[in-house]
């Protein structure tokens, strides 16, 4: 006999279960809507995407161009980066549309862009090499950039004069003012994250560069000790000249425990496992956090620690795994945890600027996450819904499918693929013609005419991925509306190791 509490809590399980089956359903029928408005076989050319997205990253090249360039409609530029401090901070990467070259954004694109070639670089087949490149033209500057002791140079460029001007970088006439942190104005967070990525790519060169990955590895470590000796946020030093651009919003935290992380991995070394162990959950271990992005590292460090638990049998990192499930879980359309919106066209949808950002590294820790699972042959479990590697893998692919074109406008948000992209992109150097067809220099306030015209960008930025739609799938195609319309690298960075796996697949 049921007493009545018992009962009652059997039509709570009931409807929580119903519930449950109706959230994902309704996604997925969602889904099929969106799929059978774009009447094809929902078949991409993931191979095609990859090269393109790889491609993108020679457009936002800054310094002396190799020979081997091939997106050609771009130049020399930032020559003399470094000079106002007597220190040679040529190369690197343009974070977005603009010409300033922000070290947080850029370590981070370092870091998804190995990890990419370290977790599915052997199905990247004659576009490997082309990673690499990408990896070790951001990895040369960053080395610049912490060549001094105690210091990091952060930031190139004065973000607020830059904003100010519309021009292309050949042109650039604006202050090229140098940013740095150091033991007086500490920089946890963009200092960790460099370690981390400096780490990440040491891995990459190990087999094919075995000198440069020791001079990766052992300034990684440098760097990660100076983090963590000389504590605090970037952002409280630099203020204004780092926000609202790149301002640390999640605090510092994240980064050591992001960065001490991946120097285990790179190591093997008891100290760093030894310091995730007894400052892990002071550095926000247990914090549930279901999103991963250039600012906030949370979701990315547990599934990476995961898998040193999964793959290395390092049982002290037991819990990381049920870290990494409860992220699964919370992405899951009706799982009892689930907190993440999807647009009525299916794409996960968290924040209003640049949302393709989340979708990206997200999409990349599901597929990365689902071959852990894989190789150790274990599911996630959410409540009473299973997740399986297939299931989410199963979620990473639409989120890609929508991106490259299966969604609602049936536009492909990868500039170049597909039959319609944005042609209105919010990039300098694509919006005003290429020096080569007009070598005159377009003044700061010149180009400004380009930014609110409605004539295509005269250079195509092949492989860049827009902010993406709205929540309502809706997106204008506006050059001004640089939160759906800017492209930054570490938008395309994760995209590129879910490419490569899918690419594989086909």
């Amino acid at each position: 006999m049921t007493t009545s509490m018992e009962s009652g809590s059997c039509i709570v399980v009931i409807m929580c279960l119903v519930f449950a089956i109706t959230a994902e359903a309704n996604y997925f029928n969602n889904m099929r809507y969106v799929y059978a408005r774009r009447g094809s076989s929902l078949s991409h050319n993931y191979r095609d995407a990859l090269t393109k997205s790889l491609l993108f990253f020679e457009g936002q090249r800054s310094g002396k161009l190799p020979t081997d360039q091939r997106m050609r409609w771009r130049g020399d530029s930032g020559l003399s980066d470094g000079s106002a401090e007597r220190v040679d901070l040529t190369g690197g990467y343009y974070d977005a549309g603009d010409n300033v070259k922000f070290g947080l954004p850029m370590a981070f694109t370092t870091t998804m862009l190995s990890w990419s070639v370290l977790e599915f670089g052997g199905r990247m087949g004659d576009d490997l090499p082309h990673a690499r490149n990408a990896i070790r033209w951001a990895a040369d500057y960053l080395l610049k950039a912490t060549a001094h002791p105690d210091t990091i140079y952060v930031q190139v460029g004065d973000p607020n004069l830059d904003h100010k001007c519309w021009e292309r970088p050949e042109d650039m006439d604006t202050p090229r003012n140098v940013y740095k942190v150091d033991a007086q104005n500490p920089g946890s967070d963009v200092a960790s994250e460099t370690a981390a990525a400096l780490a990440a790519a040491s891995m990459v060169f190990r087999s094919t560069d075995r000198p440069y990955s020791q001079l990766l590895l052992q300034t990684a470590m440098r760097v990660f000790e100076f983090a963590d000796k000389y504590r605090g946020a970037y952002s409280d030093s630099l203020q204004s000249d780092v926000c609202p651009f790149y301002c640390s919003y999640s605090g510092y935290h994240d980064e050591l425990l992001w960065g001490a992380a991946w120097l285990q991995k790179a190591t093997a070394n008891e100290s760093y496992l030894n310091y995730i162990q007894i400052n892990g959950h002071t550095l926000g271990a247990d914090d549930n956090v279901n999103i991963f992005s250039w600012d906030d590292k949370h979701a990315g460090t547990k599934v990476l620690l995961a898998k040193a638990f999964l793959l290395r049998n390092i049982n002290s990192l037991e819990e990381y795994k049920g870290h990494a499930d409860n992220f699964i879980c919370s992405l899951l359309p009706g799982a009892p945890t689930s907190q993440t919106q999807y647009t009525p066209g299916g794409l996960i949808y968290k924040m209003s600027q640049s949302n393709l950002q989340y979708v990206t590294s997200t999409s990349f820790l599901l597929f990365t996450y689902a071959k852990y699972l894989s190789v150790s042959k274990q599911v996630v479990r959410c409540g009473n819904i299973v997740a399986t590697p297939a299931r989410i893998r199963t979620i990473a692919k639409r989120q890609v499918d929508y991106i490259l074109g299966d969604n609602p406008l049936r536009m492909s948000y990868m500039v170049g693929y597909g039959a319609k992209f944005p042609q209105h992109i919010h990039h300098r150097g694509s919006s005003l013609p290429s020096i080569y067809h007009h070598p005159k220099i377009i003044a700061c306030n010149d180009g400004f005419e380009a930014l609110y015209s409605n004539a295509p960008n005269p250079n195509t930025l092949v492989g860049a991925i827009v902010g993406g739609p709205d929540n309502n799938d809706h997106f204008s195609d506006e050059r001004s509306d640089y939160s759906q319309s800017e492209p930054t690298t570490y938008i395309n960075a994760p995209l590129v190791g879910s490419l490569a796996y899918l690419a594989h697949l086909s």
